[in-house]
């Protein structure tokens, strides 16, 4: 398996500098990871160095509590569209979730949607704080909505990706929807492990460890 097509090289830590950025790009050019991601205050330095490269470039919006109005939301994804990212992971509304305001919570995904013009759209649906019931109520909005990806965590809000977690959101997708799995991934087996549990790509700060097998890095 080419696991490096899978990986998308991510580091969205507060303390990172413009430095670790350009280091993050020039490891997915050396391993070909399938993308970087990045807060949006970097999204412009990634897409200037991965230039005719074969990575992309995905950054997160309304991170990392899904709590920013829409029309702020709306600016944000349009800003990264027009910067050159091809990619965009969002937090949902955890809170309309909750509240059975289903409606508010599938218009406000259908918001990024709308914005990105195209480009691919994620979903961090915080799995490790759903309940099934929950999980599959967020599925099909998401699917609603016109997401492109459910994803399982931020980093921020407990625990990331399982293989059972991952299993069961592949079952939920049916495939209408695909599966980013965040969180944990830290070495080659565990890569393979999400990949044949049902992820279509996975995020981790741990691409270099995982396809040279020289130990793990982060959780993101």
């Amino acid at each position: 398996m080419n696991i490096a097509e899978k990986i998308q090289h991510t580091l969205l830590k507060i303390t990172a500098v413009a430095a670790d950025i350009k280091l993050l790009c020039s490891d997915a050019r050396k391993y070909n990871f399938q993308a970087v991601c990045v807060q949006p205050m970097w999204a412009s330095l990634a897409v200037n160095k991965l230039k005719d490269s074969n990575t992309v470039v995905c950054a997160v919006a309304d991170f990392p509590h899904g709590a920013g109005g829409m029309k702020a939301k709306f600016a944000e994804v349009s800003d990264l569209v027009y910067k050159g990212v091809e990619e965009i992971d969002v937090v949902c509304k955890i809170g309309y979730l909750r509240s059975g305001m289903y409606d508010e919570f599938r218009d406000d995904l259908a918001v990024v949607s709308n914005a990105a013009q195209g480009k691919i759209t994620k979903v961090i649906l915080e799995t490790s704080i759903l309940t099934d019931e929950e999980l599959q109520r967020a599925v099909e909005l998401s699917i609603e909505a016109g997401i492109d990806y459910i994803k399982t965590a931020s980093g921020f809000n407990g625990p990331g990706a399982t293989v059972p977690i991952i299993e069961r959101m592949y079952e939920l997708a049916a495939g209408r929807i695909k599966v980013k799995a965040a969180g944990g991934i830290r070495c080659y087996d565990d890569a393979v492990a999400m990949v044949n549990a049902g992820a279509d790509v996975l995020g981790t700060s741990s691409g270099v460890a995982i396809v040279t097998g020289e130990g793990s890095g982060d959780s993101y």
